[in-house]
């Protein structure tokens, strides 16, 4: 009994531990998204709001090109030298990349080396959450018990959700507490200064985490080292598998929460406060419904919850964004975003623990991060600037239609693979 309650209380301390450290990576990797509206005249010429908007979105989209890299990079070392490893490796990616935009002169001051330092922070950037989100998905979901495996990766998630969250809360703080001019001349700094800071607390306590015994017990018995070509070789299978059912779900989640805040104010007419105040309401409630849907998963199964998500958000999407256009009413758009959010929640709640029970331990880290990586880039970094093309060429709806397809052809990956609780290569209790 002793031995068993020292067993949970060592588990749950690591995955706090992992999971604080993946809030502050979010939070940093968000905060850029957060403040576009604040930040976007700072860096680039004068322009209308939707090209300066489409500009800073374009950024956001090159910072996912590092993605794949950085999963490849660090899913590797992770594999070899251990999941503490990889995750003190991209914290201080992270780190650099937040100071780096928190410290950079405008474009009126030092012209096009201002956009260009802010594509080599978001570059920093990509590669640190390239390999944040394999290393993190595999410590956690390896850390987690076998009948508790949902509920813990969800916190994944959870922390994922929270950093967005703590970066919307601290734009509304500052929204509360300083003019606009001055929020815009320079109060923009201040998150990607406080980035900074907390990477490096993050950095401290990354360093004293614990081991899975999944990377000892692969370590110990000499498997073979994990490489892109042995993925490729061995598992093309599960390979493609991730890729395709990460496509709908990404995009679906990037379009209803990060790009959400954006399409409140440049096409249903909020002001900015009120869309920052509408996004951070039904975030928090997303965020606390990740490991109610995680725990679920425990119960039922994953494939039940990918399967609701795929068919909801491929008969739903196009209606909420419709509706969206047309309201004014706070309630009224809060309620249809938090529809939309409780539909993707069938993904983002379990996607995790789905990719790394795919893969044998010397290899999950890179096989996880990777294939995700490279369709986060193209469908997720890639959201907001499809959203605000067609918006700016004249057929904003277009948009609704590419969701919609990209989530329907998930749903058929979806219908058609074995529920990884049942077929799990993770073998720990």
């Amino acid at each position: 009994m002793t031995q068993a309650i020292d067993d949970r209380r060592h588990r749950l301390k690591s995955i706090i531990g992992g999971s604080t450290g993946n809030m502050v990576e979010w939070f940093d990797w968000y905060v850029y998204s957060a403040f576009t509206l604040y930040f976007a005249p700072h860096f680039f010429p004068k322009g209308s709001q939707t090209a300066q908007l489409l500009s800073a979105a374009a950024v956001f989209a090159v910072g996912f090109v590092m993605r794949p890299v950085g999963a490849w990079i660090m899913g590797i070392y992770a594999d070899r030298h251990g999941r503490k490893a990889g995750l003190t490796l991209s914290v201080t990616l992270m780190c650099a990349g937040s100071l780096i935009i928190a410290l950079t002169p405008g474009y009126e001051t030092i012209g096009l080396v201002a956009p260009a330092l802010l594509v080599i922070a978001r570059l920093m950037q990509g590669l640190s959450v390239g390999g944040e989100y394999g290393a993190s998905a595999t410590y956690l979901s390896e850390m987690a018990g076998r009948d508790r495996r949902g509920f813990f990766s969800s916190f994944q998630y959870v922390t994922l959700i929270s950093g967005q969250l703590l970066a919307i809360a601290l734009l509304l703080i500052l929204q509360s507490a300083m003019s606009a001019q001055a929020l815009e001349a320079w109060g923009w700094r201040i998150p990607f200064a406080i980035g900074a800071v907390l990477a490096v607390v993050v950095f401290r306590i990354r360093r004293g985490l614990a081991e899975t015994e999944s990377y000892k017990n692969a370590k110990r018995e000499g498997a073979e080292k994990s490489g892109a070509l042995m993925l490729l070789k061995r598992h093309p299978r599960e390979f493609g598998l991730v890729m395709l059912l990460t496509a709908g779900g990404t995009l679906a989640f990037y379009a209803y929460s990060i790009y959400m805040q954006k399409f409140l104010v440049n096409t249903s007419g909020f002001s900015r406060e009120a869309a920052s105040q509408i996004n951070a309401v039904t975030l928090f409630v997303f965020m606390c419904i990740q490991p109610l849907a995680g725990g679920l998963s425990d119960r039922v199964g994953r494939k039940p919850l990918m399967v609701g998500f795929g068919i909801a958000g491929t008969l739903f999407t196009y209606p909420i964004f419709a509706a969206l256009e047309q309201t004014r009413d706070v309630w009224v758009a809060g309620a249809l975003v938090m529809a939309a959010l409780i539909i993707v929640t069938g993904y983002t709640s379990i996607n995790a623990v789905v990719k790394a029970e795919l893969f044998p331990a010397h290899v999950r880290a890179l096989g996880v991060a990777l294939p995700y990586a490279l369709a986060n880039t193209i469908f997720g970094g890639t959201a907001e600037f499809v959203a605000l093309s067609f918006k700016d060429n004249g057929w904003e709806r277009g948009f609704y239609w590419y969701v919609t397809a990209m989530i329907g052809l998930s749903l058929i990956v979806y219908l058609r693979m074995r529920d990884t609780r049942t077929t799990s290569a993770i073998g720990e209790d």
